[in-house]
């Protein structure tokens, strides 16, 4: 089992994210949600709130990584949320009943990097509908960290979709340093 490195506190970047919410900056959520239909990072109006928090270097996914949070953030700006995307997706579920959800859960576990905007984007939508928070921190983490070759995120989610109350809590894997040394050396 691979132990996980410490938890970090909230990013910069999604304390930005927070804030637009916060101050009801609805020209910045309106930018932000343009980003829902196009390419991370190719819409001109996200760059203003995107860009001041890219870090250096050219590692393509982990700048689309930025993009894809600030845009789906634009679609359910609820800084509230806890956990991770398994626990939303079974708040979801509890709310909505029905198999569809489950199937749409596997779904999204299953996709690889190049789908997984359009499975988040459904994801969200859907929390949004149901009025289930976010935990943007933990969403931005994970989809930092998507491809790992132990599909840690996966195995979590899938634990807090599917595990019983009296489990053990999800590992939680958490370190930028981690995360940009992993995306730098790809």
């Amino acid at each position: 089992m691979t132990k996980s490195p410490p938890e970090q506190a909230e990013s910069p970047f999604v304390a930005h994210l927070g804030d637009i919410a916060r101050r009801d900056d609805r020209a910045a959520l309106a930018a932000l949600r343009r980003g829902l239909a196009a390419v991370p990072g190719s819409v001109a109006e996200m760059h203003p709130c995107v860009t001041p928090f890219l870090p250096s270097g050219t590692w393509q996914w982990l700048h689309e990584c930025y993009y894809i949070t600030a845009a789906l953030f634009g679609l359910h700006p609820d800084p509230r949320g806890q956990g991770n995307m398994g626990q939303t997706m079974r708040m979801v579920s509890d709310r909505a009943g029905g198999a569809s959800i489950e199937q749409r859960f596997v779904a999204l576990l299953k996709c690889h990097r190049d789908d997984l905007f359009d499975h988040l984007r459904h994801a969200v939508s859907l929390a949004k509908s149901k009025e289930v928070p976010v935990c943007w921190e933990q969403l931005f983490r994970d989809i930092r960290n998507w491809d790992s070759d132990q599909q840690w995120v996966q195995r979590n989610w899938a634990r807090s979709f599917w595990g019983s109350a009296t489990a053990a809590p999800a590992v939680k894997i958490n370190t930028a340093a981690n995360d940009l040394s992993q995306g730098e050396q790809a």
